[in-house]
């Protein structure tokens, strides 16, 4: 079959690919995205960010988690909560999704190949779709494939009672009672949380002594402590040797220090694997990292200039929201549109119970680099609208320069706060400063109003 020529061939149609497609298409190049069969809309939309958030939404209705202040600890919405009950929200959300994807790249006229992709050569790919072998050639590629759970040689994620992340979603009939985590990273946080919101019991294990280390170290206190109290338990510091399944129909979990952990359900979150290994990107001339990962300077380039990747084949931070940022300057670069990159603002949102998003500086990020800083707090319980949702975790601290008084790092956790953080990322956005937050007016009864109270609680102790 002759080769078909493309301006752009993007592999891949999550976040990532989907933004770099979409941004070259509109420059009125000729674009084609490919991705296997069904899994349009990537990871992200089938197994990971839509899903599991929507997940999450649903849970956090039935079980009745966030009216537990007014009616008590052990109010919910439905009684017995089953697998059918979320499955219902999460493939109505799922199929929407899906919709608007596949509508967007119509409309933008991406030629859109359903089937997996290889390189042949530097310039040409390969795809294997339902009715044969197509080879196309491009001027530019982005590899936007993503990632997928890694897995331990000794540990076998069965899917009965050992899963990954994408073998947990929607499985099985029925709840389980115990579960173990093993992996206290985004992921395995995220589900503990979900876990425990329906009042399972929950183990989560970790080889590290602290969980998520890039968040401020006051937003992961108040998170330890409020998920313990949702009778999850931590297990830091320790190692899994091994998982097995004992007579009892329990999953077991060795540790190196000798403890044995036992649970209905044992979930395996470490860390995420690149599919580059699917990709024979060696042909191109491309050699992955570590897990696959791959390496790409300031433009999103690989070793080959012509290839770029980005999304979380290139690693840290795994976002969805900076994976489309990054996908579309990617595109940027390849058509010389000029562009400008400030990845020291993008927002952070982690959905566990209570969620938690941050943007700019943490205290101990400006202590290392041996920056001044004062700090100004507004709990939730004191504003208005938190009383009216109940929420007595939320806190929102605003760290800021006391000379100049610009605003240096926002981070929030409890109800909304990866919507409440936009605010302090457009007053970072302008180099805005205390007093702009002291002096603007917001609407009341609103959790934005958490913004004039910190910035008035931050300004008296100057």
């Amino acid at each position: 079959m002759t080769a078909t020529h493309y301006d752009l061939f993007v592999i891949g149609s999550g976040p990532a690919g989907q933004k770099a497609a979409i941004a070259a298409a509109k420059l009125k190049k000729r674009v084609a995205i490919a991705d296997r069969r069904r899994m349009i809309g990537g990871a992200c939309l089938h197994t990971g960010t839509i899903p599991s958030k929507t997940l999450r939404e649903a849970i956090l209705y039935l079980s009745g988690f966030r009216q537990r202040t007014f009616y008590g600890k052990h109010y919910s919405v439905k009684e017995r909560i089953t697998i059918k009950d979320l499955n219902f929200r999460v493939v109505s959300v799922l199929n929407r999704e899906l919709g608007v994807v596949a509508a967007q790249l119509k409309r933008n006229a991406v030629t859109v190949l359903e089937g997996p992709a290889r390189f042949i050569d530097p310039h040409t790919i390969e795809v294997q779709a339902d009715d044969g072998k197509i080879t196309a050639t491009a001027d530019h590629f982005l590899i936007a494939c993503g990632t997928r759970p890694a897995h331990h040689p000794e540990i076998e994620c069965d899917g009965s009672h050992v899963f990954d992340s994408d073998q947990l979603l929607l499985q099985g009939e029925n709840i389980p009672r115990t579960a173990i985590v093993v992996g206290a990273g985004v992921i395995g946080l995220e589900y503990a949380c979900m876990f425990s919101a329906l009042n399972v019991e929950v183990t989560v294990i970790d080889a590290r002594p602290k969980i998520l280390d890039f968040v401020d170290e006051e937003m992961i206190e108040a998170l330890s402590y409020h998920m313990r109290r949702n009778n999850v338990a931590f297990r830091l510091g320790e190692k899994v040797e091994s998982v097995d399944v004992d007579d009892r129909d329990r999953v077991v979990a060795s540790l190196e220090s000798g403890k044995r952990v036992s649970a209905e359900a044992l979930l395996y979150t470490v860390g995420r694997q690149a599919n580059t290994d699917k990709l024979n990107v060696e042909a191109a001339g491309v050699t992955p990292a570590e897990r696959g990962r791959l390496q790409v300077n300031g433009n999103f380039q690989t070793q080959v200039p012509h290839i770029y990747a980005a999304g979380d084949v290139i690693g840290f931070p795994s976002l969805a929201s900076a994976s489309m940022e990054q996908g579309r300057l990617a595109s940027c670069h390849m058509f010389d549109v000029p562009f400008k990159h400030t990845p020291e603002l993008f927002p952070y949102g982690i959905y566990t119970i209570p969620e938690i998003s941050m943007v700019g500086k943490s205290e101990q990020q400006l202590t290392d680099a041996k920056v001044p800083y004062e700090v100004g707090l507004a709990r939730f319980e004191e504003l208005a609208k938190g009383q009216m949702l109940g929420d007595e975790t939320g806190l929102l601290k605003l760290i800021f320069d006391p000379d100049s008084r610009k605003l240096l790092g926002v981070h929030v956790i409890g109800e909304g706060a990866s919507e409440l953080v936009h605010i302090g990322q457009a007053v970072l956005s302008l180099g805005g400063n205390m007093d702009y937050l002291r002096d603007t007016v917001f609407n009341y009864p609103t959790l934005a109003e958490a913004y004039k109270v910190a910035a008035l609680d931050g300004l008296n102790k100057l």
